[in-house]
């Protein structure tokens, strides 16, 4: 199957894995989309690939023998299809996008075949308030107990592994510094008591949460691991961050926004905003890292509010 990959996917490899190796995984990708489906044999056929797409995959539009509109999604380097693959196994279509199985087929280990959405409508769609409502109402219905013997990293190795990158920030931008302190300071107190252990989607916000015929709204694209719910809740609170950054009242909305959540979910308001202030300012860092300065530098502002 001959086609361009979306731009979106090529920059987002090109930061994340390096420019060689993303050139290799790219001039693979045709042929590796063409196993995919050979795999399924007569089982599913492409339609169109899916652009702007997202930054960790390439999302192919098919059809099962039977009509059925469905998804192929062919994971870049560094991705964990197999623990994605597991996460929506374990939520069975709760909450969540189905997987599907191909009768008689398989599909390669690092391919996914799933229940299509409407993808060109997410919660972004809506207004800020029902968004926020609907997406607290999705996410619920993720937080589980884990499955058995599952192989999800926790919270606390998944922001481990982020403290040196953090910190070489702060050496590179002394500026950088204090957020940075900040932040650190309160994973160490936050990972020095769990207070619960369930399946989180891991990178959950407005656009991971798309229609769907089966139910109003489920979400796609969990980077799953084990741990507290305000982790999980914690990138939600950043969302439109543009918006809040450009909004006289921002800082008041954030704080408002993390109050909120937290009461509607049941969920510790100053652990949320531990979380919140953390992952900020460990997005913010990352991209400045890679050269997306307007990003690092809203990430990074919001943080300051909290």
């Amino acid at each position: 199957m001959g086609f361009e990959p979306p731009q979106r996917l090529v920059r987002a490899l090109g930061e994340t894995c390096g420019e060689t190796a993303a050139a290799e995984w790219l001039e693979q990708l045709p042929a590796r989309t063409d196993d995919a489906l050979s795999a399924a044999g007569h089982q599913v056929l492409p339609d169109r690939v899916v652009a702007p797409g997202g930054r960790s995959s390439l999302v192919l539009l098919v059809h099962r023998a039977d009509g059925t509109p469905a998804v192929l999604k062919i994971a870049a380097p560094g991705s964990a299809p197999e623990l994605e693959r597991a996460a929506l196994a374990h939520w069975k279509g709760w909450g969540a996008v189905e997987l599907l199985a191909t009768p008689d087929a398989r599909v390669p280990a690092d391919a996914l075949l799933l229940e299509r959405l409407h993808h060109e409508v997410s919660l972004r769609s809506l207004p800020e308030a029902k968004a926020l409502l609907e997406a607290a109402g999705t996410v619920r219905r993720l937080w589980v107990e884990p499955p058995q013997g599952h192989a999800f990293e926790t919270v606390q190795e998944r922001t481990g592994r982020q403290v040196e990158p953090m910190r070489a920030a702060a050496v590179r931008d002394p500026a950088l510094a204090p957020l940075v302190s900040a932040a650190l300071a309160a994973r160490e107190e936050l990972v020095a008591d769990v207070p619960e252990l369930f399946l989180l989607h891991g990178n959950f916000r407005q656009s991971k949460v798309l229609s769907g015929e089966r139910a109003p709204w489920l979400t796609v694209g969990p980077e799953p691991l084990t741990g507290e719910r305000a982790y999980d809740l914690a990138r939600l609170v950043r969302d439109r961050v543009e918006d809040l950054i450009a909004s006289p009242g921002g800082a008041a909305t954030a704080r408002r926004r993390i109050k909120k959540l937290a009461e509607s979910l049941e969920v510790d308001q100053a652990r949320l905003r531990g979380w919140t202030l953390f992952r900020a300012v460990e997005s913010g860092t990352r991209a400045l890292t890679v050269g997306r300065r307007q990003d690092g530098e809203l990430s990074l502002e919001f943080a300051g509010w909290l």
